[in-house]
């Protein structure tokens, strides 16, 4: 009997309770080993589950008409990404197309690997890279932990000790120890395989999207609510090296943000300042009166890519669209999102001083934003870059 159920049960839903780690309302998926083993086995097994979910009740004519509406743009949508990821070889352009209008959260799993490059296009060969990936990861912690801590880079070391637990605080997935322990891990293999950087703050934020896209694809739950020690090694591993590697994949566009004095970052804010005085010229007018500078607030906007500034759940639906531009987008249209962030305030930050200005930009008022939220800032961001991208002269400092 699970702990709190005050109902007898009969063998069999026993059974069924005690085959399935719970927490709270989240339980690991009974087939996270097949999918382990194989992530198409997530498509066909979430085809089932459609296929077999009911109609709504208790809806108005009126409601259930759109509901059904909805639901068939959802569908359709979904159809579109399945026949593109099943086929023997993926048509790259055809799924950054579907994507950049934002992926169904159960196939983020498969499609942003990839998007990104880290699984391979034709389908017979997706297993085994995979799996061979996998072991090179647990082959690089074996390696890199074989003297425990003695044998680490102690500064390296102890600033990922410090930053970890300030990840994501008050969520309770990132306030799990096991948590906790795989994302040191990973920032310490990456940190020592890229010694020109070596580790930054920032990075910390940059893996949690990964990890709980990828953790999701093991569990019937709400990521940031599950208990990550329940997991089995081999999905743990699994989820913690592909986190790796996509992170790896993805901080290789902007390497130049982690460098000595991270000349990206420096370079991207300077260019933000020019594109908001083209866009919103009282703006940017207003700011200069105010002696407030860009490097006052956008540095963290580009150093941690709005992820402070915004959910998870917005940045995950932010990084579909990234992911279909291409990593190139986390610095070039990344850019042009910022600049769409910063004008969307435009009206409330003319009326405020520079007091007024900072306070109002370390605290801005996204808790309540939705995917819709973010889909306008990026329809915004897009309208700038086609507009300004291919005019480089706008930036004076090219």
């Amino acid at each position: 009997m699970i702990i709190g159920d005050m109902e007898p049960e009969d063998d069999d839903q026993a059974a069924i309770h005690h085959s399935k780690p719970r927490y709270e309302q989240g339980v690991l998926r009974v087939d996270a080993e097949e999918i382990v083993n194989d992530p198409l086995h997530l498509i066909y097994r979430q085809s089932e589950k459609s296929a077999s979910t009911s109609k709504a009740t208790g809806t108005s004519a009126v409601d259930t008409e759109k509901l059904m509406r909805e639901r068939s743009i959802r569908t359709n949508r979904r159809t579109k990404f399945m026949n593109c990821i099943t086929r023997d070889d993926v048509d790259i352009a055809q799924l950054r197309k579907l994507a950049w209008n934002g992926v169904p959260g159960d196939l983020r799993p498969l499609v942003w690997p990839l998007l990104l490059g880290y699984l391979p296009l034709p389908k017979p060969t997706r297993a085994s890279t995979l799996a061979r990936k996998r072991r090179e990861y647990a082959s690089l912690v074996e390696t890199t932990f074989a003297r425990g801590r003695d044998g680490l880079d102690q500064q390296i070391w102890h600033q990922i000790e410090i930053d970890v637990p300030r990840t994501r605080p008050g969520v309770r997935l990132w306030m799990q120890a096991s948590t906790q322990r795989s994302l040191e891990r990973i920032l310490y293999v990456w940190a020592i395989r890229h010694p020109a950087s070596g580790y930054v703050q920032g990075i910390n934020d940059l893996a949690t999207p990964f990890f709980q896209v990828f953790l999701s694809a093991y569990i019937d739950t709400d990521p940031e609510d599950f208990d990550t020690g329940l997991l089995p090694d081999s999905v743990r591993t699994a989820v913690e090296a592909d986190t790796f590697w996509c992170l790896s994949r993805l901080l290789d566009g902007i390497q130049d943000n982690y460098i000595a004095g991270q000349p990206g970052i420096h370079r991207s804010v300077k260019r933000m300042a020019e594109l908001v005085a083209r866009i919103d010229a009282p703006l940017a007018a207003h700011l200069e009166v105010e002696n407030v500078e860009f490097m006052q607030f956008a540095f963290r906007w580009m150093n941690c890519l709005l992820m402070r500034e915004i959910s998870v759940q917005n940045t995950i639906r932010m990084w579909d669209t990234y992911l279909a531009e291409g990593t190139d987008a986390f610095s070039q249209f990344h850019l042009y999102v910022c600049s769409a962030f910063l004008v969307k305030w435009s009206k409330k930050l003319q009326e405020m001083d520079f007091q007024g200005i900072i306070m109002f930009l370390q605290s801005l008022p996204t808790q309540g934003w939705t995917d819709h939220e973010i889909e306008m800032l990026l329809s915004e961001a897009f309208v700038h870059y086609s507009t300004w991208h291919n005019a480089q002269s706008h930036f004076i400092g090219k």
